[in-house]
């Protein structure tokens, strides 16, 4: 083709054409000097007044990757970050083992050290970091978590290698992906002639569908003479739609529906049929059960499962290809979109079910509806003493708390050890309401937190967190994005003095041991830190609580600010680990 004629650009201008033909919105950066092509491109777009993704400048890769996966939950398209080299891969990898684990669509985007040393081409090595930071093999560092990876061999097919990133990423299960480029390659000219499109209708992803009739139908049989149901969900809420559609199959056929380390709301937790989050009963006792999106659906050496219940395991990642050992039983295994095969499932149900069954289920229903009751009589029991000067009872904030807030608020909850007594006592009963920890990189829900702002700046937004976990957030990180770009969250630290999950790991270990004699765990951090400081660094409205009467105000006052445009932190001393 003769392109001598053509206007001639960079392969970083195609990249960013690359970028907004791919549907992206926002950029979360965190730059270095393997971008300098991208910003020269930006700057120029800017200035032709072009359409290109807005960028989010974020001091720590954390807060990035993290936040657009917040975006990415809100709306269901993922975003792309951008970080330096090796360095700034090696900051997002924790983020990145979250969003693998909890699938979540996000184009991580990283440059490669220059591999011109002399001047032979515009880009070179023209810095000490550009001798230091090219490992033997870059991608190392997150391939344990992605879907895909790629390095740019040419900006010809900048486009091209955009679109294959977005379409694996955004295919079910959806999950995050890697793409690498060296300078060099950035500032290579092309001709638009040479440059080709990918439309999203040719070229799109892959979307997961429903599963045969006489799967559904085994299903069916199995649930229709079923005596003690069972239904474990974590993710299925990912998808609005469906936590309506069981709570109608749950009321419907008496399924009593457990949520084990919820990773969203899968059923309204006022719904009759809700069994709570420990499925160890139940499981113990069940006949028929339903796997439906969920990793880890117990725990089997606490709780020891029925041998004789018959399983089905309806999941968009049915095979679990992530986790090198996956053991838990599928008499029926169908892979697929929850929404789908549970709409089939409960269709078939209505047909077949007689007076009989409907009459057994609706039985089911009021006695799941008397055990609710007499969980929520629990919980308001556990709220109701405040705890002592020092020792707030977390189960009385977290209660003051839920009584502050709208059910449209949004929670993330990353307490880890006192993450029970939010889930008990800050019951979420709309779809989206509710954000859990997938993987094991904590320090997830404050740069989460600002995506689902920036996604949704009509809703408050509160990040729920031990102390140990607000140290792993990178607390300046966001509380400088969240002043800088006016996403104001609440932050609530439950102060209990340290890590309690490590403490209570070698007690159970150990129960008897060394460390029990000496009360040395490894587990104390620094008692005089105060977080709300560190928010009043920032500009932000910060409040230390350690007096149990002071905690109504307090969390006023800190609700105050957050819908009023200013983010805050309620540091709370709560009972010691």
């Amino acid at each position: 083709m003769d392109s001598s004629n053509e206007a001639r650009h960079s392969a970083a201008h195609y990249f960013l054409e690359g970028l907004n033909e791919i549907g992206f919105d926002y950029l979360f950066c965190n730059f270095g000097t393997d971008h300098a092509p991208l910003i020269e491109a930006m700057a120029a777009f800017k200035r032709a007044d072009r359409p290109a993704p807005l960028t989010i400048l974020c001091p720590h890769e954390n807060t990035a990757v993290h936040m657009a996966a917040g975006y990415a939950i809100a709306t269901g398209r993922g975003q792309g970050v951008m970080v330096h080299v090796d360095a700034g891969t090696a900051n997002s990898a924790m983020a990145l083992h979250n969003l693998c684990r909890a699938r979540i669509p996000v184009l991580l985007m990283a440059g490669k050290a220059p591999f011109t040393t002399r001047g032979e081409l515009l880009g070179t090595r023209d810095t000490y970091v550009h001798f230091v930071q090219e490992p033997f093999d870059q991608a190392s560092v997150v391939r344990p978590y992605t879907k895909w990876e790629y390095n740019l061999p040419s900006g010809v097919i900048a486009k091209e290698a955009l679109r294959r990133a977005h379409t694996v990423m955004q295919s079910d299960p959806r999950g995050p992906v890697y793409l690498t480029f060296p300078r060099e390659t950035l500032t290579e000219l092309w001709s638009e002639g040479q440059i080709r499109s990918y439309p999203a209708e040719r070229f799109g992803p892959v979307a997961a569908g429903s599963a045969d009739a006489a799967s559904i139908d085994a299903i069916a049989m199995k649930l229709l003479a079923a005596e003690r149901p069972l239904l474990i969900s974590s993710y299925a809420g990912r998808n609005h739609a469906t936590v309506p559609l069981i709570d109608e199959l749950a009321r419907f056929a008496g399924i009593r529906v457990v949520e084990f380390n919820p990773l969203y709301v899968n059923l309204p937790h006022d719904s009759p049929c809700h069994g709570g989050f420990m499925p160890a009963k139940a499981l113990a006792e069940a006949d028929v059960g339903l796997l439906v999106d969920v990793d880890v659906p117990w725990i089997p050496s606490d709780m020891p499962d029925n041998p004789a219940t018959w399983w089905a395991h309806i999941d968009v990642d049915a095979e679990k290809r992530n986790f090198p050992m996956w053991t838990f039983p599928g008499n029926l295994r169908l892979p697929g979109d929850s929404h789908l095969i549970l709409t089939d499932l409960l269709a078939v149900l209505k047909a077949k079910a007689g007076s009989g069954f409907k009459a057994r289920a609706a039985e089911r229903v009021k006695r799941l509806a008397e055990e609710g009751n007499a969980r929520r009589e629990q919980a308001d029991k556990a709220a109701a003493a405040p705890g002592s000067i020092g020792q707030i009872n977390p189960h009385y904030l977290c209660a003051a708390l839920a009584k502050a807030l709208k059910p449209s608020d949004i929670v993330l909850n990353e307490a880890i050890r006192n993450g029970p007594v939010v889930a008990q006592q800050m019951p979420r009963t709309e779809p989206g309401t509710l954000v859990g920890l997938a993987g094991g990189g904590l320090g997830f829900s404050g740069g989460m937190a600002l995506g689902l702002k920036l996604a949704m700046p009509e809703r408050t937004i509160v990040q729920i967190v031990g102390d140990g976990t607000f140290y792993f957030s990178n607390p300046q990180s966001t509380l400088a994005v969240s002043g800088h770009y006016k996403l104001p969250v609440l932050t609530v630290v439950l102060d209990n003095s340290g890590w309690a999950a490590v403490k209570e790991a070698t007690l159970r270990v150990y129960p008897d041991g060394e460390a029990r004699a000496g009360d040395a765990f490894g587990a104390t951090l620094a008692p005089d830190m105060n977080f709300a400081m560190v928010a009043q660094a920032a500009g932000a409205h910060g409040e230390l609580v350690s007096d149990p009467a002071t905690v109504e105000g307090a969390v006023a006052r800190c609700l105050d600010a957050v819908r009023g445009g200013r983010s805050a932190v309620l540091h709370a001393k709560v009972t010691k680990l």
